[in-house]
């Protein structure tokens, strides 16, 4: 769907968006995984 997107020649704000979207997509594992190591962290490991 992305590349029918890309491809039918829409302009470059929608190209940028859909990049933008992306790698929002790919950052919220990490960002949810590091926040459950500090949590993790911090309610068994801290003295």
């Amino acid at each position: 769907m992305c590349r029918a997107v890309l491809e039918s020649g829409a302009d470059q704000k929608t190209a940028e968006s859909l990049n933008d979207g992306i790698v929002y997509l790919m950052i919220i594992p990490y960002v949810l995984g590091f926040i459950t190591v500090v949590f993790l962290y911090l309610r068994f490991f801290k003295k």
